[in-house]
């Protein structure tokens, strides 16, 4: 998923100095609960199963600034 994000930010002109960026991290402190997404300076720390959630997390969060509820963690 993250290359997917990543290739998603690009295509959508969002990467590049003072842009968004799409960092790895380890497991965050939260290794058995599945993945983890943060985005920062907000904050705020997302779950996700698919590129659909990807993709809201993208259009709601990143573009719109809206926290998208049902995936926050």
């Amino acid at each position: 998923m993250r290359g997917y994000a990543k290739d998603k930010i690009k295509a959508l002109n969002l990467s590049g100095k003072g842009k968004i960026r799409v960092n790895s991290a380890g497991c965050m402190d939260r290794c058995d609960e599945g993945p983890v997404l943060v985005v920062y300076p907000d904050g705020v720390w997302y779950t996700y199963v698919d590129q659909h959630d990807i993709d809201e997390i993208i259009e709601e969060h990143l573009l719109h600034g809206r926290v998208v509820t049902r995936l926050k963690i």
